[in-house]
């Protein structure tokens, strides 16, 4: 790729933001009201912030390719490079029904908002949206940059300002509000342990920042872009994070938010008030073009990490291997096929906010997992690799590192714990049930490493027994 065609800071930055920030995550952060500022502060110290620095540090020194896959690999071999990007990929296995199923809810609200809570249409709908957007991948159809900036400005930065900017009327205004933001509200209630279940709300909301870096051959100077990029996206997240779901906090009660479709329906509510509802439709199509943005690098980019791990044998060589079009086709369909799979789960719970939950966090555990490797990696690869002098570092030498990577392990032990814990405001059955269906996704999800790292043995040995008959035979010719 030329100079001239690579990504740019402000094109990286909202190739980031589009990514990570999603505006279907406000109604789910809505639910814990003003308690809400905490824990996205206590999430963004740390988990954001660590996350942000060292992204920023690994893409800019580690250049040889992008990504979690060579960055652990490099730190701690093989193995454990491939189980972190294992981890960042299925993830996506359960995370993509619930940004499909906000699509669909969004959708239907003009239609018949009662649908988005039908079981058998949400899963419906969101197995064919997959697949369709699968197949479309599969021929070669990939979104640009300045497409996937579109996107970002339009579906979530536009929508953003908006219900942000109403909020701010609203109060102004003196229209009555539903939460009130003083010392003892902002504090959470330490007695209701369901509480902190927001916690992981709020890390799903930041997830995902180095997964820009495998554009690292896309992008002009990545040693400066990419941090400075970083930079501007963790503000922008945090900002808008933190005021659009405060927004749907002041005017929604909590019992009435819906998770699927809640964000237009926040909207519609705040519209109808200001008698301007024949924005609603408006609205309606820019959310849904902001969350098919948000896709365009989730659907494809830990697949081709996936693709990478093959071609170093822990998956069969078809897996490894592009269609004519430059994508890795099996895995593809193998991606769409447990993705279907995963929306079973919509009929496992006694509500469709509750399977929504249960998907999310799911995801979210698995991701945190992967965050783990990443920042033990930090450590030791600035213990291996000389870093050049211009490029990027976390201040304050190894012990600097240090700290920072030791937030970030807090933020995901934090993660990992309330995880367990099921929501309070919703109906997702007995704790007993929660926990359990929890503890059997996570280790059915972790368990075909095993048999990958069986895989690539095998393959090992017989490639080493296929080298030395070669040597065998030319010795016997010799005699």
């Amino acid at each position: 790729m030329s100079k001239t065609n690579k990504i740019n800071t402000l094109a990286l930055t909202l190739l980031i933001t589009g990514s990570i920030d999603s505006i279907r995550n406000l109604p789910a952060n809505a639910l814990f009201g003003s308690s809400l500022i905490f824990f996205f502060s206590i999430a963004a110290i740390v988990f954001l912030i660590p996350t942000a620095l060292v992204s920023a540090e690994l893409a800019s020194n580690i250049d040889k390719e992008g990504g979690i896959y060579q960055w652990v690999r490099t730190a701690f071999g093989e193995k454990i490079g491939f189980l972190a990007v294992w981890l960042q990929w299925v993830n996506n296995i359960v995370w993509f029904p619930t940004i499909l199923s906000f699509i669909a809810g969004t959708a239907i609200y003009l239609i018949n908002p009662g649908l988005a809570q039908n079981k058998v249409y949400m899963m419906g709908s969101v197995l064919a949206v997959f697949w369709v957007l699968t197949l479309i991948n599969l021929r070669g159809i990939r979104v640009s940059a300045k497409f996937t900036s579109f996107c970002t400005i339009a579906g979530l930065i536009l929508p953003m300002t908006l219900i942000i900017t109403l909020m701010v009327v609203w109060l102004f205004l003196g229209k009555p509000v539903e939460i009130h933001l003083t010392g003892s509200n902002i504090i959470p209630d330490w007695h209701q342990p369901g509480n902190w279940s927001l916690f992981n709300a709020a890390i799903l909301s930041f997830a995902g920042m180095e997964l820009a870096t495998v554009h690292i051959h896309d992008v002009n100077n990545p040693q400066k872009t990419f941090p400075k990029a970083l930079a501007f996206s963790a503000l922008m997240i945090l900002s808008t994070m933190v005021l659009g779901s405060l927004a749907i906090a002041f005017i929604v009660p909590s019992g009435q938010i819906n998770l699927v479709n809640g964000t237009i329906q926040s909207f519609s509510y705040f519209l109808s008030a200001y008698h301007l509802g024949w924005l609603t439709p408006i609205l309606t199509i820019l959310l849904i073009i902001g969350s098919m943005g948000g896709l365009v690098s989730w659907i494809v980019s830990p697949v081709k990490g996936m693709a990478q791990a093959a071609n170093h044998g822990f998956l069969p060589p078809a897996f490894g291997k592009n269609n004519n079009n430059g994508v890795p086709q099996n895995l593809m369909l193998v991606q769409a096929v447990l993705v279907s799979l995963a929306c079973l789960s919509f009929m496992l719970f006694p509500s469709i906010n509750g399977s929504y939950w249960f998907l999310s966090v799911l995801s979210t555990q698995m991701y945190i997992l992967m965050y783990v490797l990443m920042f033990l990696a930090a450590f030791q690869l600035r213990k291996l690799i000389p870093y050049g002098k211009k490029t990027f570092r976390i201040p304050g030498k190894q012990f600097g590192l240090g700290i920072v990577c030791l937030l970030g392990l807090i933020g995901c032990a934090l993660t990992l714990l309330t995880g367990f814990i099921p929501p309070e405001a919703i109906n997702v059955g007995s704790t007993l049930r929660y926990v359990s269906l929890f503890s059997i996704g996570m280790i059915g999800m972790t368990l075909p490493v095993l048999f990958f790292y069986l895989y690539k043995a095998r393959n090992d040995r017989r490639v080493a027994a296929d080298a030395i008959q070669p040597d065998a035979e030319a010795v016997l010719e010799t005699n």
